[in-house]
């Protein structure tokens, strides 16, 4: 499938064009069509309007930043930051005002790699997942973790992802 040219794509709107200052179609203004089905290729839009453009480099880097956007993510999710001490601590107002810009900026990240996920391309889809899958096996999974009886075990992650 040829997505450099888009020639399946059904025409526009009449309401896109006007949107676009082109209804007299004196002007030739570059229209990019939203996709509401996934698709495999590396000219898309990614959260900012042109971005990543049409450059495998900007893609890749593009891919890079969802994945690591997602690992961040899922360390702000488990991090002790959101995780209330029994020492007295979860009762300092000082405390709380982090945990709750932590949360924020957790909840934030978490909706920008879903708004990353509705550009429909498949290869941010799948570093997202990833990105997700390595964030969790990092931070919370046993796989990683070093037998201690001071943290307690669950066998399921916490339901707490805003997205």
């Amino acid at each position: 499938m040829d997505h450099d040219h888009m020639h399946d794509m059904p025409p526009p709107s009449p309401s896109s064009m006007m949107n676009n200052g082109s209804m007299s179609g004196g002007g030739h203004h570059h229209m990019m069509t939203m996709h509401m089905t996934f698709f495999w290729g590396k000219n898309t839009e990614v959260l900012f309007s042109g971005w990543p453009g049409k450059s495998s480099g900007m893609y890749a880097l593009c891919l890079i930043f969802v994945f690591f956007l997602a690992v961040l993510t899922e360390w702000l999710a488990h991090s002790s930051l959101l995780r209330g001490n029994t020492t007295g601590d979860s009762a300092n107002r000082a405390a709380g005002l982090i945990q709750t810009a932590v949360y924020t900026l957790r909840t934030g990240l978490a909706y920008l790699v879903m708004l990353a996920v509705m550009s429909f391309n498949a290869g941010v889809f799948l570093v997202a997942l990833a990105g997700h899958a390595v964030g969790f096996m990092l931070f919370e999974s046993r796989t990683f973790r070093k037998p201690s009886g001071d943290r307690k075990t669950n066998d399921l992650p916490p339901s707490g992802h805003a997205c």
